[in-house]
């Protein structure tokens, strides 16, 4: 391994791991700010449980998630600093708003929401956490804004002088097409993950005997974590299939590595769910395929014709030229590896479908208020968050890896990007110090989640006086302390 793969290594490692916490950040803190506006409306004292419940596990999330993303932000100077002084001027103006703008909205409403309890009015306090979601959506926005321009680079000029990418049109890069597509799909993968978080948790709630007392409470949980899921994937859907068509129109190549199509259709192209042959996907011995499937992914017709990857090549060849400094790919191939977008491609949409059906089985064995008692509801309700999150994080490998060689599509390839001052052995020492410490991050993530979920919801008394909206002092609130 050179230190290009070394350090996109450590890059996706750390990607793929801080984004294990992102989509339940998104996800909880609207379920907590829903859970706390049901409950000023009803008054229903289980509601004011679950709120609070969910608020600590909420907390749990943003400070490990906090921790992983400040190591992410980092590493731009660390292992890309020739990638950072190119394009810096473009990708660091959205995350710079990112930073100043999303962050400090959600570390400010989340504090006051923290301690507010008793002290803020009932409506004032609830709004925090809604303030709290709307700051991770910002924050979403604006980081993949700085990705979808790295797809599709839009809104910027090379400057000849200073040989650096200007930012001309900041609506341009906003308002990128494959941030259009992208933003819905992320966001409301977030919703499945977070609503199949909830059924998981509710459900092994529900079928511990020591709170049979509180089994209406949690079966609730369930249940609107089985319909959040249920229509977040139904919307996941529909946001993936417009994404497919974005994409093949800027990143032809990154459809065609993802079937392994090496020759051009012309028409009714076939999905492969599964094949059998060598692993660049050359040669094929057995395939289950669905007729014209991938023309309608890709084109939106199931007559559309899809380019295959020797076309495509001959053409970045023949508009690129060679890359004379390549070392992990082949001098001007600009093929991403094959095996990697084929198995994510698919993983990313089986996994988020079973989460989805999934959460329409718990719907179903709970419908109009009936009690399930079937031995595999918890194993089974506790695998539908794991299968959201791999496949949001299955669907993260695709994205960067199908764009491969290029760090920005037809502008940077990954090779030029990287630190020139790196070498291999502080690569290596690098990515495995940071190893180590997600490991102890994730056993401590998952500590302190799971000793939560076995205590159950607390009792929880009003803060405020019965039938007041007027702060009151109640002494200690809920905090968390890591």
């Amino acid at each position: 391994m050179d230190v290009v793969d070394i350090a996109r290594l450590q890059f996706g490692a750390v990607t793929v791991f801080h984004f294990l916490f992102v989509p339940l950040t998104i996800g909880l803190s609207a379920v907590v700010a829903a859970f706390e506006t049901w409950w000023i409306l009803t008054r229903r004292p289980e509601l004011l449980r679950l709120t609070r419940f969910l608020g600590t596990l909420l907390l749990i999330n943003v400070a490990v998630g906090v921790v992983t993303g400040i190591v992410q932000e980092f590493q731009f100077g660390m292992n890309w600093s020739s990638y950072s002084r190119y394009v810096g001027d473009v990708f660091g103006a959205p995350l710079a708003l990112e930073a100043l703008l999303a962050f400090f909205l959600e570390s400010t409403f989340l504090g006051l929401w923290i301690f507010g309890w008793g002290r803020l009015p009932r409506a004032v306090h609830a709004a925090c956490m809604w303030v709290v979601h709307v700051g991770t959506l910002a924050s979403a926005w604006f980081i993949l804004a700085a990705n979808s321009w790295m797809q599709n680079p839009v809104g910027y000029r090379i400057d000849e002088q200073s040989d650096r990418a200007v930012l001309t049109d900041f609506g341009a890069v906003m308002l990128n097409p494959v941030q259009l597509v992208t933003f819905p799909h992320v966001v409301l993968a977030s919703y499945l993950a977070a609503g199949a978080f909830l059924v998981a948790v509710g459900t092994w709630l529900f079928t511990r005997k020591r709170f049979r007392a509180d089994r209406p409470m949690y079966l609730t949980l369930v249940r609107v974590g089985a319909s959040v899921a249920l229509v977040a994937g139904i919307g996941v859907a529909f946001s993936g299939d417009a994404q497919g068509k974005v994409m093949t129109e800027v990143q032809p190549m990154k459809m065609a590595a993802a079937e392994g199509l090496y020759e051009s259709r012309d028409g009714c192209a076939p999905f492969s769910v599964l094949t059998v042959g060598s692993l660049d996907g050359e040669r094929e011995r057995w395939s289950l395929t669905v007729p014209c499937l991938l023309s309608f992914l890709a084109t939106g017709s199931f007559d559309g014709s899809v380019q295959g990857i020797d076309d495509l090549r001959a053409q970045y060849r023949a508009t690129y030229g060679a890359d004379p400094a390549s070392t992990a790919y082949q001098t001007g191939d600009y093929v991403p590896t094959i095996p990697v977008t084929y198995w994510t491609f698919r993983l990313m949409i089986g996994l988020g479908m079973a989460a989805a059906a999934g959460s329409a089985v718990i719907v179903w064995v709970t419908r109009r208020g009936r009690v399930p008692t079937t031995r595999w509801l918890a194993p089974f309700a506790v695998a539908l968050p794991v299968a959201a999150v791999a496949g949001s994080s299955f669907g993260w490998i695709f994205t960067e890896v199908g764009r491969q060689p290029w760090v920005v599509f037809g502008v940077m390839t990954t090779d030029h990007g990287v630190s020139p001052g790196v070498d291999v052995t502080s690569a290596a020492i690098s990515l495995g110090v940071l190893t180590a410490v997600y490991a102890v991050l994730a056993v401590v993530e998952t500590a302190l989640i799971v000793r939560t979920v076995r205590a159950g919801a607390p009792p929880a008394t009003d803060p405020y006086d019965q039938g007041a909206d007027e702060p009151q002092d109640r002494g200690p609130v809920l905090t968390f302390a890591y």
